[in-house]
């Protein structure tokens, strides 16, 4: 455990091994924002009102996670990868930030109250 911490800043960062523009780090992004989508509507799906009052965080948290674990065992070389990278970890944020932004303004428009909108089960006092 000690080597993974302290190899963290050897990770691979030559442009020519591991550049920015490459299919890899499209399919971390993709990943990451397809996992915190998932974490984040299973969390809206749970009897636990904390977890589904902060779904998106929540999904936002493990969906991050779940990418440093990757990446922890591709530097440990449990995956045929050339190893651990920054850049792959950079992608994978910028996945969940991406989902974060999209599902925080769905849930304000979705939920945006307008006066004249009634929820089910609601009336309005005339």
């Amino acid at each position: 455990m000690l080597k993974l911490f302290t190899s963290i800043g050897s990770m691979s960062t030559n442009d020519n091994e591991d550049p920015w523009l490459a299919p890899d780090k499209l399919h971390h992004l993709l990943f990451c924002f397809s996992l915190t989508l998932l974490f984040s509507f299973l969390a809206t799906r749970t009897r636990y009102p904390f977890l589904r009052r902060h779904s998106i965080l929540v999904g936002s948290i493990l969906s991050l996670l779940s990418g440093a674990a990757k990446e922890a065992a591709d530097h440990l070389g449990f995956f045929q990868s050339s190893g651990a990278s920054a850049k792959d970890a950079v992608a994978d944020f910028i996945g969940v930030l991406i989902a974060y932004l999209v599902l925080s303004l769905a849930s304000s428009f979705w939920f945006s109250g307008r006066p004249d909108d009634k929820g089910p089960g609601q009336s309005s006092m005339v």
